[in-house]
């Protein structure tokens, strides 16, 4: 469908991120921080069949072209249930319920299955990006009204994207996720450095319990992958979702596969052998570099050792993550065993929109008061971190 909407611009609605030439959408996502929104990503979840109309995400993409041209576009999915979000809008759903509002299908812009920040409208460097956020979001209501969807939500945004979209009347609902910060470290040792004493032990020890278990963990990034590996990450990650996520199998085999063709440059994993066996490893864990962020997404291992989890998926990327000068670390969702390893509780924003006005008058009235409550919650956890007294008062520019 297209739609002119003046001299200068046009909008389109698209069904796949495939009816756009690769380097054509790449040139608005390659200069973004993340690479969750970089063609290659996004049209492996459509075609390996992650991402359609039959598991509930229904690619409904907006993009803005002046003549021939891209200049705008956001990656959006109707969505029937809630699932593979990771913002838990259920007590919203249900509040539709009660007051004989239909909230499925929802409009929702995020990288499915991706509870990682970054999500915004992808604009061309050099465009008016007000006057094309004004555009796009004109179309989204547009496209609500014309096909009764309750709202429109836009989840795990970009920081400095949010106060954007919140001046063009989306409301920020705030949550929070566990992210480490590269404070000037040079070694491994300086970041055991910004611990107390008995959790710089605990460490050590969790460390030395990998070691003692015979097993050699090492890092592999980019052309050292062998293409034997790409369908090995399908077995963890199916494996550990069946262990602890049952209904959460969200990727299908073909997308991991697809990896090695087409994304290995930015997959680096942590794999994890025994003494006699070099070629298969027991423990995986997945996870995506760009630039200077790193990006923990899925781990599983075929036998339990202790500790080697917290050595798979937080101690070895935070080693890798040091000697390349990486910034960043984004070790995916939860957070249990996460904020006692040193990622502190970090802000972040979904930007909401309902269409009904009962609910939007309830968003409007409640959301102070529930962000409110969701910092003291951050600052609680914050506050419980095992740090010693002099990090926690410490610059986050430096460490001495």
């Amino acid at each position: 469908m297209v739609k002119q909407i003046s001299p200068s611009y046009s909008i389109t609605w698209i069904e796949k991120i495939a009816e756009i030439p690769k380097n054509v959408w790449d040139e608005l996502a390659k200069p973004l921080k993340t690479p969750f929104l970089e063609w290659e990503w996004l049209n492996n979840l459509e075609n390996s069949g992650s991402a359609t109309a039959k598991t509930g995400w229904q690619s409904t993409h907006l993009t803005v072209w002046r003549n021939n041209q891209l200049i705008a576009a956001a990656p959006l999915y109707l969505k029937g249930h809630s699932y593979g979000e990771f913002v838990f809008d259920h007590q919203w759903a249900d509040l539709a319920y009660r007051l004989g509002v239909r909230y499925y299908p929802k409009l929702l812009g995020m990288t499915p299955f991706t509870p990682a920040g970054g999500y915004r409208f992808l604009i061309a460097p050099g465009e008016d990006e007000d006057r094309l956020t004004e555009i796009m979001v004109a179309a989204i209501d547009h496209f609500c009204d014309r096909h009764s969807i309750s709202g429109c939500n836009f989840l795990f945004v970009d920081p400095e994207w949010q106060p954007v979209i919140q001046r063009h009347g989306f409301t920020g609902w705030l949550h929070h996720s566990y992210i480490w910060q590269n404070k000037g470290f040079n070694t491994f040792d300086d970041y055991l450095g910004v611990f107390n004493a008995n959790q710089r032990r605990n460490i050590k020890r969790e460390r030395k319990a990998v070691a003692k278990a015979g097993l050699r963990v090492e890092t592999l990034v980019g052309e050292e992958i062998p293409k034997s590996m790409f369908p090995l990450i399908y077995n963890f990650y199916s494996s550990t979702c069946d262990k602890f996520y049952w209904g959460s199998k969200y990727l299908t085999r073909k997308f991991f596969a697809q990896l090695y063709p087409n994304f290995r440059d930015r997959v680096m994993l942590v794999a994890a052998y025994t003494e006699d066996n070099s070629r298969q490893p027991v423990g995986l864990s997945f996870c995506l570099r760009k630039g200077d962020n790193l990006y923990g997404r899925y781990w599983g291992c075929f036998e339990e050792y202790d500790c080697l989890h917290f050595e798979a998926c937080y101690y070895k990327p935070i080693e890798w993550a040091i000697s390349q000068g990486v910034q960043m670390f984004d070790p995916g969702a939860g957070g249990r065993h996460k904020k006692r390893r040193g990622f502190p509780a970090t802000p972040n924003y979904s930007m909401h929109r309902f269409y009904d006005p009962r609910m939007k008058k309830i968003l409007g009235a409640y959301i102070d008061e529930i962000n409110d409550m969701e910092q003291e919650e951050i600052e609680a956890i914050n506050q419980d971190l095992p740090f010693s007294k002099r990090e926690i008062n410490l610059n986050p520019d430096t460490v001495k």
